[in-house]
């Protein structure tokens, strides 16, 4: 699996790999990756099935762990940060419990390692709505995605996956109907009988709810040394919404 990435920055600095959530693509991270250069050898990764990487049948948290290993033995990167944000957040965390030695800390956004049921029918029953190969125009998608989805922002965010390949029209870059079949996947809880070693931060928003009080205790135990930060005012989508707050809790951990 050679996952798609963007690198930015110097080599020689601290590495830091980000993955994005659920739907996204490694430019979701780009005008936050450009200022992590300042300290860090940044690589932004596009996740199976998202954005531009390969598109493929298998899809759970241990796949996406086993192709975070790959990818950093094809890089030969030596003890690098790794920071997941949502489903990302996720495959961080079976990574780390999967393989303890590679990474020196990883971060995690917005999300907790327990369960969580499939909340995503709308945005997938809007989504698979819009006869992609049909349409003429971004707008024809966004108004078709309208009558499901209310926001502008959570579209405009959708629609990125949309692209116009060298054939003409429109097509997808993430794997939706791979995406819709194994939706479930996505909110597993992390798969690990032992305490992860791995330094920790957790960071969330107190807008959301993806990480709540009743979390803190599993975090705890889960994680022999780990931090959690609530950011003030911030959603799920922290990086977007706080990324100034944001970048200074990495900071504050890792340097």
């Amino acid at each position: 699996m050679n996952l798609f990435y963007r690198e930015l920055g110097e080599a020689g600095k601290t590495p830091i790999i980000v993955l994005h959530g659920l739907f996204g693509q490694c430019d979701n991270w780009l005008t936050l990756g450009k200022q992590m250069t300042e300290k860090f050898h940044v690589f932004l990764v596009d996740q199976r099935n998202h954005g531009q990487s390969p598109h493929s049948e298998e899809f759970s948290y241990q796949i996406l762990a086993d192709d975070l290993k790959e990818f950093i033995e094809q890089h030969q990167l030596v003890k690098p940060i790794i920071l997941g944000h949502s489903m990302g957040g996720k495959t961080v965390m079976q990574f780390s419990a999967n393989y303890p030695e590679i990474a020196k800390r990883m971060i995690v956004v917005d999300i907790a390692p327990r369960f969580y049921p499939v909340h995503h029918q709308t945005i997938l029953e809007g989504l698979n709505a819009i006869p992609i190969s049909e349409i003429k125009t971004r707008g024809e998608a966004d108004k078709k995605l309208a009558e499901y989805i209310p926001g502008l922002g959570e579209r405009s965010f959708l629609l990125k996956n949309i692209y116009r390949p060298k054939t003409g029209g429109f097509a997808w870059r993430m794997n939706l109907p791979v995406l819709t079949a194994k939706i479930e996947e996505v909110g597993k809880a992390l798969d690990c009988n032992h305490i992860i070693e791995v330094p920790t931060l957790f960071i969330g928003g107190t807008n959301s709810n993806y990480i709540q009080a009743f979390d803190m205790s599993e975090i705890d135990e889960r994680f022999a040394s780990v931090q959690i930060e609530m950011i003030a005012d911030a959603g799920h989508w922290v990086h977007a919404e706080k990324p100034k707050e944001l970048l200074e809790a990495i900071y504050n951990f890792v340097l």
